[in-house]
């Protein structure tokens, strides 16, 4: 869920033009969890295969992918490694509120309330260790760089974009700013009705007239995944104890220096290689249509689109010799 900033940060609209030639590091479990709750029936039943294998996430991945890449965009998706212990109560949490929603879910559904079963499935969305898998098989088939981070995405992400290897981070979540981040777009995975945009940290931290480690302190209060936040205190009310210097008189039943430290100082690596690969229409025909049944034909399409557009790439990158 990452930290709620947005009555405080105002983001600049763009458009998908604005991002071709740009490379993005793209957070992928956040893009994958959008695509798990947006791409379901309407009763909220998530997309499947005969055998009942959620497969929303390969089909997001593939045409919205194939998409970005027909528009000049070229993503990297970075995996989430293994999360800090701070992280951990925040997960067994979502656990619980996963668990109450199927309840809810399945009351909706036996109760024929369609728009209230939509609303409580997609709260239930679950990504396995199998689903990860086949998501990096995925985007290797289809030619696409992934990465695996040493823990949370969204830092190697940032670091990826401190070296000057992609353009901006891309989350929807606002922590890539606490990392860092010198540019995030939102809005990329272009589920349902959410606009593209960008921030920039430095325009953010001049608006509102603060440092990074600033932010970090008021998101800390406000709640983060990695500690409750402060009752009662929203992005507001922390925005003005971080500018009136009352930060530290504030009780917190939580380790405020450690939580800090999670965002200053981040597990990250430098050892990783971006390189596009080329499409493997073959490979792609027996995950997705053998494998799940996805159309031959549309697999087939989405296969040609890959290879024309890196075709496209390949020929614009050239011509810059000239």
């Amino acid at each position: 869920m990452g930290v709620n900033l947005k009555d405080i940060i105002v983001a600049e609209p763009i458009s998908f033009g604005d991002l071709s030639g740009k490379t993005l590091a793209v957070d992928a479990l956040n893009t994958i969890y959008q695509f798990l709750s947006s791409i379901r029936q309407p009763d909220g039943t998530p997309l499947m295969d005969a055998n009942g294998e959620v497969t929303s996430h390969l089909a997001g991945l593939l045409y919205r992918t194939t998409n970005f890449i027909k528009l000049g965009i070229k993503p990297v998706y970075v995996f989430d490694g293994k999360p800090p212990d701070l992280k951990l109560k925040t997960l067994r949490a979502r656990r619980e509120r996963k668990l109450e929603a199927e309840r809810e879910w399945e009351k909706a559904k036996s109760e024929g309330r369609i728009s209230d079963a939509m609303k409580y499935g997609k709260r239930t969305s679950k990504l396995t260790s199998d689903m990860l898998d086949e998501s990096r098989s995925l985007l290797t088939l289809m030619g696409v760089p992934w990465i695996d981070a040493p823990s949370e995405g969204e830092a190697q992400c940032t670091r990826i974009v401190q070296r000057g290897d992609a353009w901006a981070v891309a989350s929807q979540d606002y922590d890539s700013l606490l990392f860092g981040a010198p540019l995030l777009v939102r809005g990329l995975s272009m589920s349902g009705n959410m606009e593209l945009n960008i921030l920039e940290l430095k325009k953010v931290l001049g608006s509102l007239s603060i440092t990074r480690e600033q932010l970090i302190d008021l998101s800390i209060l406000v709640g983060t995944d990695f500690d409750p936040g402060v009752h009662g205190i929203g992005p507001k009310k922390a925005l003005k104890a971080v500018l009136d210097g009352t930060v530290s008189d504030i009780e917190v039943d939580f380790d405020f220096d450690a939580i800090r430290e999670v965002f200053l100082n981040h597990p990250v690596t430098d050892d990783y290689e971006i390189s596009w690969g080329s499409v493997n229409a073959e490979g792609l025909t027996k995950l997705l249509s053998e494998k799940h049944g996805f159309s031959v034909e549309r697999v087939k399409k989405a296969s040609s689109e890959l290879e024309k557009a890196y075709r496209a790439a390949s020929q614009q990158s050239l011509s810059k010799w000239f």
